[in-house]
């Protein structure tokens, strides 16, 4: 019976914790439902505000064809499509490929490129967005799109990833596939990689996540619509006065809701790789 007591009392802490996490996002979609300005500022302090009956889409109809801001939703959205399906696509391959290299070849200077890997974790970007920014602007790509792709395809996090589930495959594998006339290339191509669905889900995710909400380099290497991606385009569309609430909420929900279908669509998988890469605990 105490057990019983004990597993309640678990539940209703969970579901409060559930509550105050979905809280913010709950009032974001009620807000962006309401079609009157002075309705949404009377109600805001109040419980109202979680009451986004009967709904208004308004916002969202002006949200998807630019009423008053001169460009969809929609432009901004496949450009950050583009940039984030490249990096991860591009990403997974560039950086499984080098964390293989890195777990099952021996060559010397093997240990200070995990080494340094491992080190450039922990550096932040923003000390290298001069320099970088530098790079880009003699390259001439700035304002395009390979500006905000090229750079980030080697990932340090996801190359650590990979290579700690690469170091936990059995090497028997690896010896069994040479006998067979096997190359490196093919070993990590039909080996190597199919098993390694769990973190590839993760990596997409990661860094879906990252450059999905990326803001400093695409407002620094950008200066118009045509390549800009929705984070910035929401601080431009959140900057323009008059500020209509309702339609920042509903740009807010739109660019929020691709990440949700993703991380449920490959939750199993991440949670998978999470426990499996000893990140867990």
């Amino acid at each position: 019976m105490a057990r019983l007591g004990r597993g309640l009392w678990l539940y209703l802490f969970m579901i409060l914790v559930a509550v105050v996490f979905l809280l913010p996002l709950w009032v974001m979609i009620a807000t962006s439902l309401k079609g009157d300005e002075l309705q949404i500022m009377r109600e805001m302090a109040t419980l109202r505000a979680l009451w986004p009956f009967p709904p208004a889409w308004g916002n969202y109809r002006a949200v998807l064809t630019g009423e008053g801001f001169g460009t969809p939703w929609a432009r901004f959205f496949l450009n950050t499509c583009l940039i984030v399906g490249s990096i991860v696509v591009l990403g997974v391959l560039v950086n499984s490929m080098a964390a293989f290299a890195l777990a099952r070849l021996r060559f010397r200077g093997r240990g200070f490129l995990v080494s340094a890997v491992v080190a450039l974790i922990i550096l932040p970007f923003e000390g290298l967005a001069v320099p970088l920014f530098l790079m880009i602007n003699r390259f001439g790509w700035f304002d395009s799109f390979q500006a905000q792709i090229v750079p980030f395809i080697a990932h340090p996090f996801s190359i650590f990833l990979f290579y700690q589930f690469f170091n936990k495959i059995p090497r028997d594998l690896d010896e069994a596939a040479k006998v067979d006339g096997a190359s490196w290339w093919q070993i990590y191509r039909k080996i190597a990689l199919p098993i390694s669905r769990p973190v590839i889900a993760t990596v997409a995710i990661l860094q879906s996540l990252e450059y999905w909400n990326s803001f400093l380099w695409p407002l620094m290497v950008t200066r118009g619509p045509e390549f800009r991606p929705l984070s910035v385009a929401m601080n431009t569309f959140f900057g323009q006065p008059p500020r209509h609430w309702g339609d920042i909420m509903a740009f807010a929900f739109l660019t929020a809701l691709p990440l949700l279908i993703l991380y449920l669509s490959f939750q199993r998988w991440f949670v998978r790789s999470v426990a499996q890469s000893g990140l867990k605990g």
